[in-house]
């Protein structure tokens, strides 16, 4: 199996640690290593360093070499300008029907946290079966919803239709993107729906055709740059046209569009959590609900449900804090309440054209 991790996103949820220049999947958030060293870690042993490739922005391409240095260089692909996650999958799709157009690939994330990673693996494993029997279809991972998110897009599933190595495979419907508060209730209820993480294994065979198919603009312009992977062409190819592509979501290309019998979901628990903005990194790593979060030299005192994230020599001290987020990155410092974060993209965009837009 081919795993295609995508690494090319800004993540400005999480300003001011993740920023243009410096962006998120490179960043320490958790331990000693970056969420796209762990993304890889994940894989390990099932999966070999000649079956990952990364897809970056161009800026990016040297960051991830440089920390993933097991990684074959020309795996390594940086898109010059962000055209959005259609055009990104259906280059990594195109280039992967030159080298192995019928073999399974997962299409994963570098800014996610998969606490069960070996039964990760093993769903991955599972779904490439799956995909080997039968060409022509695509696998979808989701999580179980713990709780009735409105930030997370979710999927909407049918009955269990048969069963392999004690996973269950379910009917695939559609999809919803953050739905407000009293669908995501509902849906948390109703146990024919989960958390859609962006996660998918098809074969790049039949995701290429999906693409000719259902987009044929974007397909013929990607279809050329791909028609020169592995000559001298290529990167000048990418350069010239990859920018003019359409700049569109993958879910506008393809999954809207697909058919839902060429579909089939697997709903499990692998204790996944999108740790792209600060509410949700706080979630994933507080053991309970009440529990601070702290990195650190940081002190609170009378307080609950916090996140405090200090990369400086400086101490920071909370008190009676509740359900609050304070960040200082030294050129920096956020303090908002948790409810507030999604509001972080504005005020990163209202630094454009100010003193401070070296910050955004």
């Amino acid at each position: 199996m081919k795993i295609v991790i995508f690494a090319g996103g800004v993540g400005s949820r999480l300003w001011p640690l993740s920023r243009k220049n410096t962006p998120k999947q490179f960043e320490k958030i958790i331990g000693d290593k970056s969420t796209l060293q762990l993304a890889v870690d994940r894989l390990q042993p099932d999966f070999p360093w000649e079956d990952i490739f990364v897809a970056t922005g161009k800026a990016y391409a040297e960051t991830v070499r440089g920390q993933l240095p097991n990684l074959a260089p020309e795996h390594v692909i940086g898109e010059p300008t962000m055209r959005d996650v259609g055009p990104a999958v259906g280059l990594m799709t195109g280039i992967l029907t030159k080298v192995s157009p019928n073999e399974p690939m997962a299409i994963l994330w570098s800014d996610h946290l998969v606490k069960k990673e070996e039964h990760f693996r093993k769903i991955l494993q599972t779904a490439g079966e799956i995909v080997k029997e039968n060409n022509d279809r695509i696998v979808f991972v989701a999580q179980k919803p713990r709780f009735a998110s409105e930030n997370l897009g979710w999927i909407n599933h049918g009955e269990q239709i048969f069963e392999k190595n004690d996973i269950a495979f379910f009917e695939f419907k559609d999809f919803e993107y953050q739905p407000d508060a009293t669908r995501a209730k509902e849906y948390l209820e109703s146990g024919h729906h989960a958390w859609n993480l962006g996660y998918f294994v098809t074969t790049p065979q039949f995701l290429w055709k999906q693409f000719e198919k259902h987009s044929p603009k974007v397909y013929n312009a990607l279809k050329e740059i791909v028609d020169a992977w592995g000559t001298e062409a290529f990167d000048e190819k990418l350069e010239a046209i990859y920018p003019t592509v359409e700049k569109i979501h993958f879910d506008k290309v393809v999954l809207e569009k697909l058919n839902t019998s060429d579909a089939v979901v697997i709903s499990e628990d692998i204790e996944w959590s999108d740790i792209g903005a600060w509410e949700a990194l706080k979630e994933a790593l507080a053991e309970h609900a009440d529990d601070n979060v702290i990195k650190g030299n940081a002190l609170l005192e009378d307080s609950k449900d916090s996140l405090v994230f200090n990369f400086t020599d400086q101490l920071v001290v909370g008190i009676d804090l509740e359900e609050m987020v304070v960040v200082n990155t030294g050129d920096a410092v956020l303090v908002c309440p948790k409810t507030s974060v999604p509001k972080i993209k504005k005020v990163v965009q209202s630094l454009q054209g100010t003193p401070n837009e070296h910050l955004a």
